[in-house]
């Protein structure tokens, strides 16, 4: 006999049953993590928003602690130059999020008097601000009202509200949907809601060996009631990095980080055996603002 199962359909969730729990285990087993505490502010909570894409958070924490310690208002950030962003972000990886935060510190020192904005529309016009992270900082600084969808928020909803295993690869407007839907009415429970389901999602509910037995809404939650199906969707890529292009821009930018000069084009070709990959590395470092070329073959971070 053959046994099928059928995923849920979203409008069958009850939201309220699972927001009390859910913020309940919250209350019990948050981290205590710097940008949550009260002192971080909503430049605190911004800062540990960039540097947590696709980024764990042990890695974060002291880089974090180090920026905010260096550059505790946006404008203190928006008078360097944008080289000292890329220095400072150090081996967090993705380093084109230094220059984002950069350019969104000048924006709100020249637009909002240092401030971070509190509405969400202002938000989303700073440069390198996209829809998840005005939402987060509206959500999580200001307390406010809305839909925050990262990755594990993403795949807690997937799971307990719809029985599949994972989301999509990018974000659509039926995940959207469900994730208004199963958002509280009341602004600082919403609020609350969204930073404990992303946590369920960080400590419990994860990609990988996810722990049933210690989830609040265990008992609720679709994909597991239906046997826990496996994925049917496209392949899962995983990420790759040794070889890869992403690591050869990592050595050369390594270089320029810790130096205080301009560095020669023979000490950048010292750090990867391939000629032609390391040329493609270093001209998107230069097409991306990363690094700035100079007379005679020597290179720096940016200054502008």
């Amino acid at each position: 006999m053959t046994v099928t199962h059928e995923t849920q359909t979203p409008e069958a969730v009850d939201p309220a049953s699972l927001h009390t729990p859910v913020i309940a285990w919250f209350d019990q087993h948050a981290r205590d993590l710097p940008w949550r505490r009260p002192e971080a502010g909503a430049w605190g909570v911004m800062v540990s928003e960039f540097m947590l894409q696709q980024t764990p958070v042990n890695r974060v924490l002291p880089v974090y602690e180090q920026w905010l310690a260096r550059w505790p208002r946006p404008a203190d950030l928006a008078k360097e130059a944008p080289g000292e962003a890329v220095r400072a972000w150090g081996r967090l990886g993705y380093p084109r999020r230094a220059l984002r935060l950069h350019g969104a510190a000048q924006a709100i020192t020249e637009r909002h008097g240092g401030e971070v904005p509190t509405d969400h529309a202002q938000l989303l016009a700073l440069p390198g601000i996209g829809e998840y992270t005005a939402a987060a900082v509206a959500s999580f600084a200001y307390g406010q009202r809305h839909a925050v969808l990262d990755t594990n928020v993403r795949r807690v909803f997937a799971r307990a509200a719809t029985g599949i295993q994972y989301p999509p690869n990018a974000t659509t407007a039926a995940e959207r949907k469900l994730a208004r839907m199963l958002l509280p009415e009341e602004e600082r429970t919403a609020a609350r809601w969204a930073a404990a389901s992303m946590e369920l999602g960080a400590l419990v509910c994860t990609a990988k060996n996810e722990d049933c037995a210690r989830c609040p809404i265990a008992e609720q939650c679709a994909w597991r009631l239906a046997g826990k199906p496996a994925h049917a969707g496209p392949a899962r890529r995983g990420q790759t990095y040794a070889g890869t292009d992403r690591q050869v821009r990592g050595k050369l930018l390594a270089v320029l980080r810790e130096a205080v000069t301009p560095v020669p084009q023979s000490a950048l070709d010292a750090v990867w055996h391939e000629p032609m990959q390391r040329g493609r590395a270093l001209d998107g470092l230069v097409a991306d603002g990363l690094v700035e070329p100079l007379e005679n073959g020597y290179y720096r971070l940016p200054l502008t």
